[in-house]
């Protein structure tokens, strides 16, 4: 049996963290994901909000570095929650329980909405720095010591 799912959508609000009696990390968010066709009469494609829930190490990076707006493409897979309300009725809430996520977009398309860590970009989720220019070196932003600077290129390739 396979349940699988992959999700990519903006969050429509700031992730939620919290933690178990035990301490484990947990994050709920969730995500508007657009239907890949448009309505017959009006046009416009239909947008579907899904909950989504992080546990441990994924829910840390979901709450440090995702914010509402930033789009997030989200791997996991769809579970069924039956629960009771304050009035006593029988509910059941469809969710997805994320594996992995990963930004959905770059750093530069969420400005305002992200800030970089101080400790670099050395964190799960997708981004990687710019590219080298073509043609030089690449040196590295201010502030940054994980990268060395090239200086020559002799044209061979280490393969």
């Amino acid at each position: 049996m396979l349940n699988r799912i992959i999700l990519m959508g903006r969050l429509t609000r700031d992730p939620e963290l919290r933690h178990t009696q035990t301490g484990t990390a947990v994050a709920s968010f969730s995500l508007a994901v657009d239907r890949d066709f448009k309505d017959k009469t009006t046009g416009e494609k239909a947008t579907d909000f899904i909950d989504i829930v992080a546990w441990r190490q994924t829910a840390e990076f979901v709450s440090r570095f995702l914010t509402k707006g930033r789009m997030a493409v989200v791997e996991g897979r769809l579970q069924l929650r039956d629960w009771t309300d304050r009035d006593g009725n029988k509910r059941r809430t469809a969710e997805v329980v994320a594996d992995n996520v990963y930004f959905g977009d770059s750093k530069r398309d969420a400005e305002g909405g992200y800030s970089a860590p101080s400790g670099g970009y050395g964190t799960p989720g997708g981004y990687a720095p710019p590219a080298a220019p073509v043609g030089g070196g690449y040196s590295a932003p201010a502030g940054g010591d994980q990268f060395a600077e090239l200086t020559e290129d002799d044209g061979e390739l280490p393969f």
